[in-house]
């Protein structure tokens, strides 16, 4: 991704994600909208590895600003960094084509915060990944879970990580089953972690 692409899409992300609905965070699941553009591609005419990372950070941003979550962590004077995160490449996402980013919180641990992220097009999974997050504080040092917690107003004791999500983030592939579908179509156990109750409210549109 050029540095062009990637500023424009960040600021896009910041201007829009003010706009958009809220997000509860310990609930729901935000979504965002993209499509491949000709400086994503690779030598194999689909989208780079690499491009997916940079849009998964975009997709966390969203989900942090529509929750209030990064207005809070700011004030607070702390940040998030992404210590460890498995991406799972189910098929390519060719030139033109748009596809939806669905984020949510799977859940936290006593250290980190675990992130589940989709690439998902016409209700189909593309690509999964989980993220492992921890918090720093900007005069230096690591903030405590239960803290990170109590700035942004959730109870981690009551939200915690499954163990699919450390077994990945520690080096398993997490599985996406052959006909798994997003969140928005009806899904099996066996094709998602994304758990009962989760609500998607960042879906401004159907992707087609």
């Amino acid at each position: 991704m050029d540095w062009f692409r990637r500023f424009s899409r960040l600021f896009r992300i910041q201007l829009v994600a003010r706009r958009r609905p809220p997000v509860d965070i310990a609930t729901e699941v935000a979504t965002t909208h993209d499509r491949v553009w000709l400086t994503d591609m690779d030598e194999l005419r689909h989208m780079n590895n690499g491009v997916y990372l940079s849009l998964l950070d975009h997709a966390r941003l969203d989900l942090m600003i529509r929750s209030n979550v990064w207005q809070r962590m700011r004030a607070a004077k702390v940040y998030p960094v992404v210590t460890a995160q498995t991406v799972t490449y189910r098929k390519s996402l060719e030139l033109g084509q748009r596809f939806d980013i669905e984020t949510r919180i799977a859940g936290y641990d006593d250290r980190a915060v675990f992130i589940e992220q989709r690439f998902v097009v016409g209700g189909e999974i593309y690509a999964r990944a989980f993220v492992e997050g921890r918090f720093l504080r900007m005069t230096g040092g690591v903030v405590p879970v239960d803290e990170v917690g109590r700035i942004v107003g959730v109870d981690t004791s009551q939200h915690r990580a499954p163990r699919v999500a450390h077994r990945v983030v520690a080096g398993g592939a997490p599985a996406v089953h052959p006909r798994a579908r997003s969140l928005r179509l009806a899904l099996t156990p066996s094709a998602t972690a994304f758990g009962d109750g989760c609500r998607d409210r960042g879906r401004a549109r159907r992707t087609r």
